[in-house]
């Protein structure tokens, strides 16, 4: 290896390709600057993957040829697998860089020629955005001392960013767009001197994840150097692909990696006050959040039962009054004390099946909650006492009821919220702006029509007003446009402009509550993100789209699973007699109702598909005949997987019953 190696840009991955592939795309762009502005020194790029089980190594073999990988066999943590990287190289600047970034072309030479005209830094952080261009507070960071980690736990430091007292573990206090020196580095994007890092050691392998970044940075200063914040150049963090911030798991991992930072670095007195502290402040505050969670999680499932409740209590007074008990009487307490209740929890369970507490709120997902409900209930209908079986009425309007009351009850929550995209996902229909070349917005387009998704598009925007083509405007017209158009969302080809352009754009709309995406040089998947506190998404148009991945889909089949498994049970005296092996029949009972299998799958002959349980049954039964080729089951499974339905199913199910008890 060359002694005067500049830079070595280390990137640990873990089940992050579509963000890892960008992230490259750009590394290597900014790299071509550095070459020009430090030539004849070059650099290099690492990926160290901790095992991941998503393809990014053949993606990264295939399209980066040059990277040097280290894969792992398994996930020893981050610090762990950046060392093996740090330790291989002699550059003279080494960047730890995570995959869900985005570094403009002129952030690497920028920031070594920071590094080179300050060489009392041994370390340097970056201001850093996330996806829809909002600044990241952690890009500068002070020294989480027991007070200041405290603030920090306790959301004092988050309720008062900006005051010299509360916000000093993000330094609010200072400029964002000026160099400051810090105390802490972020391990996003970490740029350090090679011989800082000789006196200081590399990261402390204690910290599997969060906190090496404190601790290195710590080590950087006391072993005489400075650790600077750079808003010279800004680059996109994703945040939260590879783990969930909000997560109550985060809270605690994070919270005990300040524990290990205190008693490593802390006298042993002030180290145990520390722990103390953190303990008390991460129990009440994840308790805090399971309370709130729990509240959330329950909110709206307890408004469908009251709401549903009031309204059968006036249906059975109007049925009781005016059809049942005209010339007098009336029905037993019972019926709306216990039996009401029980129906509406029956219908509450079935819109769980049917994934009606989660965005989106569709109308189909009702429907569909509503009737499991009812099936639900007219099969524990048929068990009951002659005198407990009241109107069948009840079962069929109390079914209609309960779709009206769920959709009032979630009209209601989005006049309250407000949300102009409260019913989010891929039946959403948003306004798109294209940012690149004609011939990049046609490739864009026909990518979303192939992934199905909904769109109005309302043009093309250049990003050079010397160029000409059938657009709307150029990109400088660009906030103009999302105002007049209400655009939802912004595309942006990085193939037809700078990286760094489109960082500074993001930057400077990310008032507007755009979205952004962006298509990476070449690549057939759109990727971004809402939210720094949301998982990064993406649209992998490319691969083809299977009704039976979605989620709904999924639960849909599992609920179907559940309820006939349970059916067949019940009912086994009557029907086993037309089932080939019985024995094995009724273990393949209860196979399916442990999830351990499914009554329909795909044949022995299945092809790449999206993985579900093992069948009973395959789509070749429904055609009653043994005499089929494997090119034609695998056929058959793909069109099975392509266009799932409960339909199907049941098609396969009658068809196939007597096979049910296969081995």
């Amino acid at each position: 290896m060359k002694k005067e190696l500049k830079l070595s840009v280390v990137i640990v991955n873990y089940n992050v390709r579509y963000f890892l592939e960008q992230c490259l795309s750009s590394v290597y762009k900014s790299i071509r600057v550095l070459a020009g502005e430090y030539y004849p020194f070059c650099a290099e790029i690492w990926v160290v993957d901790n095992n991941s089980t998503d393809g990014s190594l053949d993606m990264v073999r295939e399209k980066f040829p040059e990277v040097r990988i280290i894969a792992n066999m398994q996930n020893k943590g981050f610090s762990f697998a950046n060392n093996q990287a740090i330790d291989q190289t002699e550059a003279e600047y080494i960047l730890l860089l995570n995959p869900d970034t985005v570094v403009g072309e002129d952030t690497f030479a920028k920031m070594l020629t920071f590094m080179d005209e300050h060489p009392d830094a041994g370390g340097l952080g970056i201001k850093m955005i996330d996806g829809k261009g909002n600044f990241l507070p952690e890009s500068k960071r002070g020294l989480p001392t027991p007070e200041v980690a405290f603030y920090k736990v306790t959301g004092l430091s988050a309720l008062f960013p900006k005051t010299r007292i509360f916000g000093r573990y993000h330094l609010g206090f200072l400029d964002k767009n000026k160099e400051h020196q810090v105390a802490v580095l972020s391990g996003a994007a970490m740029l350090l001197r090679r011989s800082a890092l000789d006196i200081s050691g590399s990261l402390d392998n204690d910290f599997f994840m969060y906190g090496e970044d404190i601790d290195l940075s710590y080590r950087i200063t006391k072993a005489g150097f400075k650790n600077y914040y750079f808003s010279g150049s800004t680059i996109i963090h994703y945040k939260g692909e590879s783990t969930k911030k909000s997560s109550i798991n985060y809270v605690f991992v994070f919270y005990r990696a300040m524990i290990i930072f205190a008693r490593k670095h802390f006298a042993p007195k002030n180290a145990n006050l520390f722990a103390f502290l953190i303990n008390f402040a991460v129990y009440l505050r994840a308790g805090a959040a399971v309370f709130a969670r729990l509240l959330r999680i329950l909110a709206l499932p307890v408004a469908d039962d009251i709401v549903l409740y009031g309204a059968m209590r006036l249906l059975v007074a109007y049925w009781e009054h005016t059809i049942k008990y005209v010339h007098g009487g009336k029905y037993p307490p019972e019926l709306v004390n216990i039996f009401i209740p029980a129906y509406i929890f029956c219908w509450i369970i079935g819109l769980f099946l049917a994934k009606g507490y989660q965005k989106p709120y569709l109308g189909r997902k009702i429907i569909n909650g509503a009737l499991w409900g009812g099936l639900l209930i007219s099969f524990f209908y048929a068990f009951l006492d002659e005198k407990y079986r009241y109107s069948r009425a009840f079962i069929v309007l109390g079914s209609i009821m309960a779709v009206i009351v769920f959709a009032v009850n979630r009209f209601v929550i989005r006049i309250i919220k407000n949300r102009k995209n409260f019913i989010a996902g891929t039946n959403t229909t948003k306004k798109i702006v294209i940012c690149g070349h004609q011939n990049e917005a046609d490739r864009i387009l026909r990518l979303l029509d192939k992934g199905e998704i909904k769109y109005n598009y309302v043009g093309l925007v250049l990003p050079d007003e010397n160029e000409k083509g059938n657009a709307v405007g150029f990109i400088s017209d660009l906030e103009k446009f999302i105002r007049i158009y209400k655009v939802d969302e912004i595309i942006f080809c990085s193939g037809n402009m700078p990286y760094e352009t489109i960082i500074a754009k993001m930057a400077q709309l990310n008032k507007t509550g755009v979205l952004f995406k962006i298509v990476p040089d070449g690549s057939d998947f759109i990727i971004g993100s809402n939210s720094k506190n949301e998982q990064g998404d993406f649209y992998a148009l490319h691969e083809e789209l299977f009704s039976i991945d979605k989620n709904d889909s999924r639960i849909n089949k599992r609920g179907f699973d559940i309820v006939l498994s349970l059916i067949l049970l019940v009912t086994l005296p009557m029907n086993f007699w037309f089932v080939r092996n019985p024995k094995s029949y009724f273990n393949n009972i209860f196979k399916v109702l442990s999830g351990n299998a499914t009554w329909v799958g795909y044949s022995e002959a299945k092809e790449k598909l999206p993985s579900i349980r093992q069948g009973i049954l395959s789509p070749a039964d429904e055609l009653k005949t043994d005499d089929l080729d494997l090119k034609t089951r695998q056929r058959l499974d793909y069109l099975y997987a392509k266009d799932y339905s409960i339909n199907k199913d049941l098609s396969v199910l009658m068809a196939g019953f007597s096979k049910l008890g296969r081995a």
